[in-house]
């Protein structure tokens, strides 16, 4: 066996070429992963082949020269830009002496230094245990079956069937735990459709300037910084937007390519805040060479979790480092706004921005004139709460002149409170 160091490990990068190549700039990607898990990067390593190599995944002459390069450099650790097999992992580790780490397992790897609120660790914890549990193989294949003894013998239980047996039993603990998060936060969902506020998610690649956007748009501090799952829990704040128009603004963790699949199952109920939007506003980088490569990764992302049919808005971020490139919007033939340029660093476009909200969640609402008398002032707590009041004006008497615009779904509570309309 080998030691395994913490953090600032010396890390070799391997990315296999094969007929299924990876995107041009997928390497690159790797190494901003590395540093995001606080990994020092030093050589990279390229192969080619037909299919990857049932037993190492590289050949055998890659093999000698990783193993080359990792005395050269007094590398600890090394990075595949692949899902790897368990055996695959072992059989590298064997050979190589240090630890072999492959995408997926760097990616939980970052989520795990990143995830702060409680629902957030359980998240990551749970897609870490269903990872591990394919791989317990690797660090138990010393051990033999456990001894008898006095009132001990019998068939016994290898040490790798105890963990198997504590790693589920810890899954469900958690997943019980993760449920009743859910039922909360189901509950602050029927909250806010009671409301009637309409909910506006960001959504996009990692690092696409969604925190930032958001920040700008909701006056908040969430943490943003220029390196891959800045942020990873969802949050949540409510805006306001000209017209008096009130909506709920979330900010989800941004996608990657090959997402694992641990992940978007263990985060299904905080990815379910796009599903259950009003409006997706699918954040894109502007500069990215291979922006046509991000864009389908996250509709590819969307569809999985069921959010493909959402209402959606594309945000060409970061137009402030493309020479030229100023704030517009571009409509589809129907006359929607599918399209706006913006920089969420200088707040160009965001003028756009919101008058495109506006205009799109107020699309179908109904304006209408409203008399109160005296003695209805809880109905007009309820007006507030349920619609945008334009206008307000006293008659004289004690009661209210109103001009209010309400959405279909709530235009339905004019008729509980008996509100006279014209």
């Amino acid at each position: 066996m080998f030691d395994r160091p913490d953090t600032g490990e010396k890390a070799i990068l391997v990315q296999l070429l094969t007929r299924n190549e990876p995107a041009p700039d997928s390497i690159d990607e790797l190494w901003q992963l590395a540093l995001s898990a606080g990994a020092n990067p030093v050589q990279v390593i390229t192969a080619r082949r037909q299919t990857p190599d049932p037993r190492y995944f590289i050949g055998k002459g890659k093999l000698e020269e990783l193993q080359l390069s990792i005395q050269a450099h007094g590398a600890d650790l090394v990075l595949f830009n692949h899902a790897l097999s368990p055996s695959q992992e072992r059989n590298l580790e064997n050979e190589l002496k240090v630890r072999v780490v492959d995408r997926t397992g760097l990616v939980l790897d970052i989520f795990a230094q990143r995830a702060s609120s409680f629902e957030g660790k359980l998240q990551v914890e749970l897609a870490q245990l269903r990872h591990a549990s394919t791989r317990l193989v690797r660090g138990w294949t010393h051990l033999e079956r456990q001894k008898g003894g006095i009132g001990l013998r019998g068939p016994g239980e290898t040490q790798l069937e105890t963990d198997k047996r504590l790693i589920a039993q810890r899954i469900r603990q958690i997943q019980k735990k993760l449920e009743k998060v859910d039922r909360q936060r189901n509950q602050g969902r029927s909250a806010r459709r009671k409301a009637d506020l309409p909910v506006v998610s960001l959504v996009g690649y990692t690092n696409a300037g969604k925190s930032t956007l958001f920040n700008r748009m909701a006056c908040a501090s969430v943490y943003a910084a220029d390196q891959l799952f800045a942020t990873l829990d969802p949050t949540l704040r409510r805006v306001q937007l000209p017209q008096n128009l009130n909506t709920i603004l979330a900010d989800t963790v941004g996608f990657i390519r090959e997402l694992p699949h641990e992940l978007i199952a263990a985060f299904r109920s905080t990815l379910s805040e796009a599903v259950e939007s009003t409006l997706l506003l699918h954040v894109i980088d502007a500069s990215d060479e291979h922006i046509d490569d991000t864009i389908r990764e996250v509709e590819q992302v969307l569809v999985e979790i069921g959010a493909d049919e959402v209402p959606q808005i594309q945000i060409f971020n970061k137009i402030d480092q493309i020479e030229g490139c100023f704030p517009h919007v571009e409509r589809d033939k129907e006359g929607k706004i599918r399209k706006i340029w913006v920089s969420s660093l200088t707040g160009a476009g965001f003028d756009l921005l919101e008058q495109t909200l506006v205009e799109t969640l107020k699309a179908g609402t109904f304006r209408h004139k409203i008399h109160l008398p005296a003695g209805q002032g809880s109905v007009r707590a309820k007006l507030y709460q349920y619609a945008t009041v334009l206008t307000e004006d006293e008659d004289g008497e004690g009661g209210w002149n109103m001009e209010i615009e309400i959405s279909p779904r709530a235009s339905a509570i004019l008729n509980e409170i008996k509100v006279h309309t014209d």
